[in-house]
């Protein structure tokens, strides 16, 4: 290799370097338009161009526009069908969208892909909840507390299927156990489980002391 040619390798790795920053960071500034241009522009192709369908899907996703989501999610899968995270994100596009199968079978391929993250399984209960699948959205729930045991939302919503299924005590264990965690950033989920268990202990039947002779 010649003393010439050195330096623009160099300056070749760097431009290639930011070039695939870029790609892959795209989605975590607010502004679609960067992108779009890694999109048009980019001369990287393939699984790697995923990633900016993927920013520019998950920027749509939080402005709620679910039908913008789902087609750059639809197009990231096509490019990298291997990534567990995608088909969460459009599950969660899905089931914002009232498409709760279609949810539910993007929360199934995710967790095919990846089985150790709780948060999936979570999610999934919330789908099949929304169904009424109690059943199934309590298992859900169940794998999500397992590999979490510090999800206090896990809880929370098992605690609630419990309790839509009629099975007050197993809704008051989560809803304690969900209280009893440490307080993290999940307060939203403990103010709720604090709020159940008031209205349980409020339904609970009076106790009539038998009179003494």
């Amino acid at each position: 290799m010649t003393k010439a040619a050195v330096p623009l390798l160099i300056v070749l790795g760097v431009a290639i370097g930011l070039s695939t920053h870029t790609v892959v960071n795209c989605g975590d500034e607010d502004e679609p338009d960067i992108c779009s241009a890694v999109i048009g522009f980019s001369p990287l192709r393939g699984s790697l161009i995923a990633f900016a369908y993927e920013g520019r899907g998950r920027i749509a996703l939080r402005h709620g526009d679910n039908g913008r989501a789902i087609a750059d999610f639809n197009e990231a899968i096509h490019l990298n069908p291997n990534r567990a995270s995608l088909y969460r994100d459009r599950a969660q596009a899905h089931r914002q969208n009232g498409e709760l199968d279609l949810a539910i079978a993007d929360y199934d391929e995710a967790i095919a892909l990846d089985p150790r993250p709780a948060v999936p399984y979570r999610e999934r209960g919330f789908a099949l909840a929304a169904k009424g699948d109690l059943d199934r959205a309590i298992l859900s729930y169940s794998t999500a507390v397992r590999l979490d045991p510090a999800d206090a939302q896990a809880r929370l919503d098992r605690g609630l299927a419990f309790l839509a299924r009629g099975q007050a005590e197993d809704a008051r264990a989560d809803f304690e156990a969900a209280l009893a965690l440490p307080p993290g950033k999940d307060g939203r989920a403990r103010d709720t489980a604090r709020a159940k268990l008031a209205e349980l202990t409020r339904a609970e039947p009076t106790q009539v002391s038998t009179p003494q002779r």
